[in-house]
């Protein structure tokens, strides 16, 4: 049953996922994925991993120690926990990134590689597309102070 809701907790947010990467600008991904709702598939993944090890959970993350979330996280239950809230974290970002890249008019075809690279690598994904934002920022805001002068 792990192994099967740990499998489950990807292909929940596949749609949410193929709808930003795949079909941007339709005005339906806009509207779906603004909403922080779309993490509660893993998120009730999550809760039924951790429902019957709350005390476990509690005692590992309330007090964190190397060997003990080393410990937590060698039992199935608890990996799959962890991925499950991965999941949700890493989609919550990328709709947020999502976003961010149709209000500074980023171009889809640069949008979709980086929402991939968050999907494998969240930090490194998130970082780079923190940089362009930074770049388009201050680009925009240099363009401001020129026109308003």
């Amino acid at each position: 049953m792990t192994g099967f809701l740990f499998q489950l907790t990807f292909w929940l947010t596949v749609p949410f996922w193929g709808l930003m990467i795949f079909a941007p600008k339709w005005s339906g991904t806009a509207r779906i994925t603004s909403s922080p709702l779309i993490a509660v598939p893993p998120l009730v993944v999550y809760t039924v991993l951790v429902a019957a090890h709350l005390p476990e959970l509690w005692a590992t993350m309330s007090s964190p120690d190397l060997d003990t979330l080393r410990e937590f996280l060698g039992t199935s239950w608890g990996a799959s926990a962890i991925w499950a809230q991965v999941i949700a974290w890493d989609l919550l970002i990328g709709a947020w990134m999502f976003r961010e890249g149709r209000r500074l008019g980023l171009h889809p075809l640069l949008m979709g590689p980086l929402l991939v690279f968050t999907i494998i690598l969240s930090p490194f994904g998130f970082g780079l597309f923190l940089a362009i934002r930074a770049f388009c920022d201050a680009r925009d805001r240099a363009t401001t102070v020129v026109t308003r002068q």
